[in-house]
């Protein structure tokens, strides 16, 4: 009987929060995950991972001082398959204009800003997912689904077909998006249940080159 490869995730070690747990779901899902800050490896990965619980800015001069950008940008241009979650969602942009406008990966057309006054912030807790396409990270997730949000600041200005699915929070704003090989979520999916689960599940399946 053959044995089934296991699926290798590359998770980037920038210095931001929320990594353990991100580790955990995945090897739940049976995947081997390569945690690094090693540029070689990261480029060469072909599904790769940037996580982040912290401000926008830090961790942007982190990638850029560490040359772990242009490895994440060799990455993408290879076909390896890239998800951002919270913050690493938020990289994903043009620009952010948390404490000031920062560039960011630019992989993903949109500005980050913060939710409009007279909204509760930060959005923490659970909250529904409109559904706007159903291939790819959204595979089987059915519309309205639940799933766990922590943040003050969310994208717009992004393409309509970039959206896999919206959020409603004091008007709607991009809760995934995907752009070719390069993925997002607001969300964290490894805080969300079985809903988290199917997602991430999507994420190791199907090709990646």
């Amino acid at each position: 009987m053959n044995e089934v490869p296991t699926t290798t995730v590359t998770l980037v070690d920038y210095g931001v929060g929320n990594t353990a747990s991100v580790i955990r779901a995945f090897r739940r899902l049976g995947a081997d995950v390569d945690f690094t800050a090693d540029l070689d490896r990261v480029a060469e990965a072909r599904r790769l991972v940037l996580p982040g619980v912290a401000a926008f800015a830090p961790a942007m001069n982190r990638l850029l001082e560490t040359g772990l950008e242009s490895a994440v940008r060799a990455a993408v241009k290879r076909g390896g398959r890239l998800l951002g979650l919270c913050l690493g969602f938020q990289l994903l942009f043009e620009e952010s204009e948390e404490h000031g406008i920062h560039r960011g990966l630019g992989l993903v057309p949109g500005r980050v800003r913060a939710f409009q006054g007279g909204v509760r912030t930060p959005h923490v807790g659970w909250n529904q997912l409109l559904a706007r396409r159903s291939d790819g990270f959204t595979e089987g997730l059915p519309d309205g689904s639940y799933v766990y949000f922590v943040h003050s600041y969310r994208p717009e200005g992004t393409d309509a077909a970039d959206v896999a699915a919206a959020c409603d929070h004091g008007g709607e704003f991009p809760a995934i998006v995907q752009r070719g090989n390069v993925w997002g979520c607001q969300f964290h999916p490894e805080k969300s249940s079985e809903n988290g689960r199917l997602l991430l599940s999507n994420f190791l399946k199907h090709g990646a080159t």
